[in-house]
């Protein structure tokens, strides 16, 4: 699974990495604000994107706002990790399609709860997806 990790802190991005690779995750990268993040993920297929929620340049709502909105991009899992517990950003986050939310700090269970779940929405996906194109293709 290549993931891409997004945080303006460059502490709390090799926390997020190493974490990852402590629980098996090694294709990795890592960008340092949405704007950047975006940029890449134009040029690079990611199969999930972990992203801090406040960052300058281009914060973490607004960067999943761009990738529901693009095409291409439209079906990345997105995680959004955050210090933020309001709870009508949260719920903002959900109606703009966010997969995950894990507030800081947290550790590596927590971390892979999260990565399993989105992994199993992914395949339910991928499995009603391809029912639906058999059932069509018929």
């Amino acid at each position: 699974m290549k993931i891409l990790v997004v945080d303006d802190m460059t502490s709390m991005r090799h926390v997020m990495l190493n974490l990852l690779r402590s629980i098996g995750y090694l294709d990795l990268e890592e960008a340092t604000n949405g704007w950047q993040a975006f940029q890449m993920m134009q040029k690079t297929t990611y199969d999930l994107l972990i992203t801090d929620l406040n960052m300058p340049k281009m914060d973490g709502r607004e960067l999943l706002q761009e990738v529901r909105g693009n095409e291409k991009l439209s079906r990345t899992p997105v995680l959004i990790v955050s210090c933020e517990q309001d709870k009508d950003k949260v719920k903002e986050l959900l109606q703009h399609g966010v997969n995950g939310f894990v507030v800081k700090p947290f550790n590596g269970v927590t971390l892979q709860k999260q990565l399993n779940r989105i992994e199993r929405q992914q395949a339910m996906e991928k499995e009603r997806a391809e029912k639906k194109g058999w059932f069509s293709g018929g």
